[in-house]
């Protein structure tokens, strides 16, 4: 029986299912052929993802192909309440609402795992975790999983090194239509929704410090630079830090930028980047924000022994006023800014994303007796379907080589 805060917010969750839908052709063309085929059909699959309309929509695509879904958000502050009761109103078992407490959202990855998951969709690691943790006596019935974000294909590389990852996952943030554009154009854009609805603060003429410039940070930057902003980057990867000064941007340590920045913005999947050292260097009324995964890039126990007074700035926003008279705010205590301040990636870029993990399940499906490797790409072909189906969605058209052509290439 789903977990979920109020059924009748329900018809408010539908729109926005429909909304996005509009903007998810690639998903649509899934959804079709999963009604036909029913490759999921008598599968359990376990899902932790942000609950909001995108995943509401896989979610939907995925029992159309059959499965019988549990579904939870990957994130305490990232559900939404009207979207979580749309999909319970629609017959899918969810467990998840905003706010949940560690004990609540542990409960609710619990629930959708307890009735027997064959198929994992991950979010960050936390379903597989539990599987090895907590509730081993449920791995013999799961077939593999799929992994949406970078954070958790760490997880699952350090488990596969330590030979401990007890079944197959496909790293699916490492296909190319989904880290290419989904982390880059995705969180380049929604990091900046969730800042500028929370704050409602220029960026033009600001100094942004950038932690992190991967796929998600070159993303982030690129946009605060779109608005005005100044932008400096912090990184340790030197090849990584001369591509964000080829790009335009200033590279500096945290330490130094710390004193410049008007707005911080963390997406390393790193732990303490900033911390209580950098935090007393900053400015009067600083904003600091996370873009990774977890709530531990900004050290808010630094940050909260350095205070004498926290407050309510505005929602999502708290003020830190520390012993030496300025006041830092942080956004959404730390958590997924684009999340648990926004309505997450645009449709369209979720898209590709989504296409991406419904391909992936289905694949590990119809594959399960033959892979036997822990951690797996995306198989090329199903990368190279969403793309050609994106394109086509899009209006675009490819060349195609001659003959002449291919025997050149050696094709």
């Amino acid at each position: 029986m789903s977990q979920i805060r109020d059924i009748t917010l329900a018809p408010e969750g539908e729109k926005k299912i429909e909304w996005v839908k509009r903007y998810m052709p690639v998903l649509r063309s899934i959804e079709e052929e999963f009604t036909k085929t029913r490759p999921f059909e008598g599968v359990k699959i376990a899902l932790s993802v942000h609950m909001e309309a995108k995943t509401a929509y896989l979610c939907r695509v995925l029992a159309a192909g059959g499965a019988e879904m549990h579904v939870t958000g990957c994130n305490p502050l990232s559900t939404q309440d009207d979207v979580a009761a749309a999909v319970a109103a629609g017959g899918i078992d969810v467990h998840a609402w905003y706010g949940a407490t560690a004990e609540e959202y542990e409960n609710h990855l619990i629930s959708v795992l307890s009735p027997g998951a064959n198929i994992i969709i991950d979010d960050g690691g936390d379903l597989v975790n539990l599987l090895h943790t907590k509730l081993t006596h449920l791995i013999p019935d799961v077939i593999g999983g799929c992994e949406e974000t970078t954070t958790g294909i760490h997880r699952l590389r350090q488990m596969a090194h330590e030979g401990t990852l007890r079944f197959p996952m496909i790293t699916v943030n490492d296909a190319d239509c989904k880290h290419l554009f989904d982390n880059r154009y995705g969180t380049g854009q929604s990091v900046w929704d969730g800042i500028n609805r929370t704050t409602n603060l220029i960026v033009a003429g600001k100094t942004v410090v950038v932690a992190g410039y991967g796929w998600c940070g070159r993303g982030v930057a690129m946009r605060a630079k779109g608005m005005g902003a100044k932008v400096i980057v912090t990184e340790i990867d030197p090849v990584k830090a001369i591509e964000a000064i080829m790009d335009g941007f200033t590279v500096m340590p945290m330490i130094d930028a710390a004193p410049l920045g008007d707005m911080f913005v963390c997406v390393t999947g790193c732990c303490s980047v900033i911390n209580g050292e950098h935090m007393k260097l900053m400015k009067d009324g600083a904003v600091m924000c996370n873009a990774g995964h977890f709530d531990v890039e900004i050290n808010l126990g630094d940050l909260e022994a350095m205070s004498t007074s926290v407050f309510e700035a505005r929602r999502n926003i708290d003020g830190y006023v520390l012993e030496n008279g300025r006041t830092l705010f942080v956004l959404a205590k730390g958590r997924l800014v684009n999340l648990a301040s926004g309505d997450g990636h645009p449709a369209e870029i979720m898209d590709m994303s989504f296409a991406i993990q419904a391909l992936s399940a289905k694949y590990l499906c119809e594959n399960r007796d033959s892979i036997t490797e822990k951690v797996i790409a995306v198989p090329r072909e199903i990368d190279i379907a969403v793309a050609e189906k994106k394109l086509s969605s899009m209006g675009g058209a490819l060349d195609i080589l001659t003959q002449e052509q291919r025997i050149y290439l050696g094709i």
